[in-house]
Order: C-alpha cells, then sequence, then structure tokens
C-alpha cells in the first residue's frame, strides 16, 4: 500500500490492500481507520451460500455497492420480524431485493440491513463503514472464528458482535 501522510492521499491499485481469507468470505481492506477520519472501505467477495443475517448498529453508517455477481438485500424496519429476513416486509410495502451490478445500498444507522448470496456464483461488493476502525477490527476477528472447523460459533460471533455495536436480529449463515 502507498504511504499516507496528511500532504499525500492514498491510492490504492487493484488487487492491493489486507487480505483475509476463510471459507465462509474474502475481505481486502482498502482504507481503515489509520488512513481516514470518516470511513474504513472494504472490498468483499461473499461466497454463494452466505448469508450475514439481518442486524443493525445504534452508532455505525454503511454503504454497500455490488461490483459483481448479485445478492439479496434489504434495508429496512420490517412490520414483524421473524426468523427468515427474506421474507420480511416494511411498514410502507418494501421486500428484500435482488441487487445486481451497480446496486447501492445505504444504512443509517438504526436500521435493520442483511444480504446473501443466494446465487450459485461469487458476489463482490465495495463496503464502507462510518466511523472508522470498529469493522476492519471486527471483520479479522469474524473471520477468524468463521475459519475454524466446523459450524460457526454462535456464541462467539454473538459475543463478538456485541463488542462491536452489532444487534444481530436473524441467524448469520454460510455453507463451509
Amino acid at each position: 500500500m502507498t504511504l499516507f501522510t496528511p500532504a499525500q492521499g492514498l491510492i490504492v491499485p487493484p488487487g492491493q490492500g489486507s487480505t483475509i481469507h476463510t471459507a465462509a468470505q474474502q475481505v481486502t481492506f482498502k482504507v481503515t481507520g489509520e488512513h481516514s477520519r470518516v470511513s474504513s472501505s472494504f472490498e468483499v467477495v461473499v461466497p454463494p451460500g452466505f448469508d450475514v443475517g439481518a442486524h443493525r448498529h445504534t452508532r455505525s453508517e454503511e454503504l454497500f455497492y455490488i461490483l459483481d455477481g448479485e445478492l439479496e438485500v434489504l434495508a429496512f424496519e420490517p412490520r414483524v420480524r421473524t426468523a427468515d429476513w427474506s421474507e420480511w416486509t416494511s411498514a410502507s410495502g418494501l421486500r428484500s431485493v435482488r441487487a445486481t451490478r451497480g446496486t447501492v445500498i445505504v444504512v443509517p444507522p438504526g436500521c435493520p440491513h442483511a444480504f446473501a448470496n443466494r446465487s450459485d456464483e461469487p458476489a463482490t461488493m465495495f463496503f464502507q463503514a462510518s466511523p472508522p476502525s470498529d469493522h476492519e477490527r471486527y471483520f479479522e476477528e469474524l473471520l477468524s472464528i468463521l475459519g475454524s472447523d466446523g459450524p460457526p460459533d454462535d456464541v462467539a460471533i454473538a459475543e463478538l458482535r456485541a463488542r462491536y455495536d452489532i444487534e444481530q436480529l436473524t441467524p448469520l449463515r454460510h455453507d463451509a
């Protein structure tokens, strides 16, 4: 990565950044709290079968931009929360949507949101979280948990999410 100073911006070429791989996801840190006071930015490869589960943050604002593939997404408070977020409907009639290349999702603090790759191909998205730092540390710890053998440790994930302002509303799932 290019040196970053107050007199010099940051340029991260394609394929560059710090990348974490697991069977559940691949996350490349493009801009971290070390580089920005405003937000952290990541490129995330979402494999088939991954469902982040519906969740919300009290302080964080997020932006997702689909670069390739497709994801089922939502960003609204449902009339009724059920175990399957893909069945949720908002008071105004919104439902989850199939997001393809070029789709942008903006999630304000407090808004339930989710994404899942229900296709047979990986999807890639640009993800930005504001304020910075928490999400990069969260991703490092989450991917460590998901990288271990066997099914996800739901207790460890719940504890991790509570530390990083993530209220999990439906379960995280992935096909290992």
